[in-house]
């Protein structure tokens, strides 16, 4: 019995507009700063055309991504409802695969913007293998005094009774084909801007620390934390944080080398250093493991794994050959690939958009 599960943050998949834009120009889109527009109203009608014109072939890239995925449960971030994500299914994911997901969980995280994570299920797996979900629950309105982990990095910027998850971490209870699994979704703080003299992963590193010791004591107090040998579960999500990157040298003219580096500290370093969990893409070669570009200009470019799918100890040591596929055809053209993992983009797919995403989709199989 194979489950395909996947991880993919589509990126900005929302129903409604954002106007703040006119008020702030570090939201506002590049093509509109380059006009004067005189008034919010008038800004506001050009938001939502351009909106609406950028949104159709991403949204198609992205149900291509989805589509080459083929996953059975597929964990989403940045879902802006569960309208927005039915109308997305009909309109564009239907069309790719030619079925949907009939199963649909989604509940209203902590985001500002009000995305969230969302699960999308099939009701078999490709080997008719019935897949039910048994039960569903948020841990959004958890607190930093709840666990504990109110701290002095986290004073500058939180308060004790501030939500952990700056998101959520949805909990999901399903039986595949009769046999217990538990899913945790979860999309961590994102590095913001630089703050006090330090870079923005630096700043934003307490948040995304305490994120992943909830984590881990979400699924500890669920299990037990000395009785987790037999359990079958895995975490996914955007977890914007990384423990490894590969530094990308050179310029387009003279050509690009590429150097792995392992970071000094990772707030996901809480799940993985005692074997908590594995990362299942260290299973990968080690230029072959990222599933983001970052480059702020040639002194700050970089490949780094945003998007994970952590097995358990008993789902990694029943699956010691699975390895996870990574989705890259809907990159844009800008992000450098190293030599021999070239893939051929998505139609119409542009220098940095129109794009699946940023982000790559992750899927692996998965006996459970």
């Amino acid at each position: 019995m194979s489950l395909r599960l996947a991880t993919f943050n589509i990126e900005n998949l929302m129903s409604r507009f954002d106007f703040s834009g006119f008020r702030n120009h570090l939201k506002q889109d590049r093509v509109l700063r380059l006009f004067d527009v005189k008034s919010e109203a008038e800004y506001q009608r050009l938001e939502e055309a351009r909106t609406i014109a950028h949104t159709d072939d991403t949204r198609q890239m992205s149900a291509l991504a989805i589509a080459d995925c083929d996953a059975d449960i597929l964990c989403l971030q940045e879902a802006d409802n569960m309208a927005a994500l039915q109308a997305f299914e009909y309109g564009y994911l239907f069309r790719m695969v030619g079925n949907g997901y009939r199963q649909k969980y989604l509940i209203e995280g902590n985001d500002s913007r009000g995305i969230d994570v969302a699960v999308l299920v099939r009701e078999e797996t490709r080997d008719g293998q019935k897949i039910e979900c048994v039960d569903v629950k948020s841990h959004a309105g958890l607190t930093y005094a709840d666990f504990g982990l109110f701290n002095d990095a986290l004073a500058a910027t939180n308060v004790p009774g501030d939500r952990i998850f700056k998101r959520d971490c949805l909990e999901l209870d399903f039986r595949v084909g009769g046999r217990p699994f538990t899913l945790f979704v979860v999309h961590f703080k994102s590095m913001g801007p630089a703050r006090e003299g330090l870079d923005g992963r630096t700043a934003t590193m307490p948040v995304r620390v305490a994120e992943a010791a909830a984590v881990r004591r979400i699924i500890e107090n669920r299990f037990g934390a000395g009785n987790l040998g037999g359990k079958m579960f895995a975490i996914c999500g955007d977890m914007n944080d990384y423990q490894e990157r590969v530094d990308v040298l050179g310029d387009r003219r003279n050509g690009y080398s590429f150097l792995p580096k392992q970071e000094a500290e990772s707030a996901l370093d809480i799940l993985s250093h005692d074997g908590f969990v594995e990362n299942a893409m260290r299973r990968r070669p080690e230029l072959d493991r990222w599933t983001l570009f970052h480059s702020r200009g040639p002194e700050e470019r970089h490949l780094c794994q945003l998007d994970y799918i952590w097995l358990s100890q008993a789902l990694a040591e029943r699956n010691p050959a699975s390895v996870p596929e990574i989705i890259r055809a809907g990159q844009p053209y800008r992000t450098i690939f190293p030599k021999g993992q070239e893939v051929e983009r998505y139609p119409r797919t542009g220098w940095d958009r129109p794009k699946a995403s940023d982000h790559c989709p992750v899927v692996i199989s998965l006996n459970v």
